[in-house]
């Protein structure tokens, strides 16, 4: 059965436009697209491709392959999710600006909370927008980090003005106080999601005996008892919410 109707024929438009950019090397935006909830990726795509200067270059559902697929093509912009499986949004991005230094990743989540947004920014965050934000904002945001330049949605006034949440990134940047390394807060993660050892070294494509002297290692450096321990520095650090299931991320 033939598709038929306006979003048959954006999809076509976005299609177009995307081979036209692949053709042609166009100078657009390369986007891609992080979030693991699918209709507002397919939304997305198409709402954004209908502007003749972004094309969306790929998409993905967790933190991961956001950071593997944004470094493989070269992305100018990354939209991230915060809560992602596999990989929350702040190490994805933390990861994405050490392997890609030219890629500016904007933050589009439900997540408001100022810790979060300044952690966000400490990962390497150039700009963070609302998912309650219109696509006209989306887009200026967009545009305004791909020049180099940060962005902030205005519903987030209540947690400082962007200079404040600047400066408290910078400062955390100093004496951020977390001693795990990258590839330790990935199996911190999984294991704070309630992953067996054997279903984490299937992920991660490791040994059990591994993951094991990983979290070791991970308990050792932050002189914790036991997985509830590790637990609640998860949730402390913004790498799981006991609510994301529930809530828009």
């Amino acid at each position: 059965m033939v598709e038929s109707g306006p979003e048959s024929e954006a999809r076509e438009r976005a299609q177009r436009t995307l081979d036209a950019f692949r053709a042609t090397g166009s100078p657009r935006i390369r986007v891609v697209l992080a979030d693991d909830h699918v209709l507002l990726r397919q939304s997305l795509r198409l709402l954004l491709e209908m502007n003749d200067e972004i094309a969306v270059v790929g998409e993905v559902d967790n933190g991961r392959d956001a950071v593997e697929t944004a470094c493989a093509l070269k992305a100018d912009v990354v939209l991230m999710d915060m809560r992602m499986p596999a990989m929350n949004g702040i190490e994805a991005t933390r990861q994405i600006r050490k392997r890609s230094p030219a890629t500016r990743v904007l933050m589009l989540t439900g997540v408001t909370e100022r810790d979060q947004v300044v952690e966000a920014l400490r990962a390497g965050a150039s700009g963070y927008v609302v998912k309650q934000s219109d696509v006209n904002e989306l887009l200026v945001a967009i545009q305004a980090v791909h020049r180099g330049n940060p962005y902030f949605s205005g519903a987030l006034s209540d947690g400082g003005s962007p200079m404040e949440l600047l400066l408290a990134a910078q400062g955390e940047v100093k004496d951020s106080g977390d001693p795990l390394t990258a590839r330790e807060r990935e199996v911190l993660q999984l294991i704070a999601e309630g992953n067996p050892n054997q279903a984490i070294a299937d992920q991660l494509i490791l040994s059990v005996k591994t993951i094991e002297a990983h979290k070791a290692h991970i308990m050792s450096k932050l002189r914790v008892q036991n997985q509830t321990d590790l637990i609640r520095y998860a949730l402390r650090r913004g790498i799981i919410s006991l609510d994301s299931g529930d809530e828009p991320t």
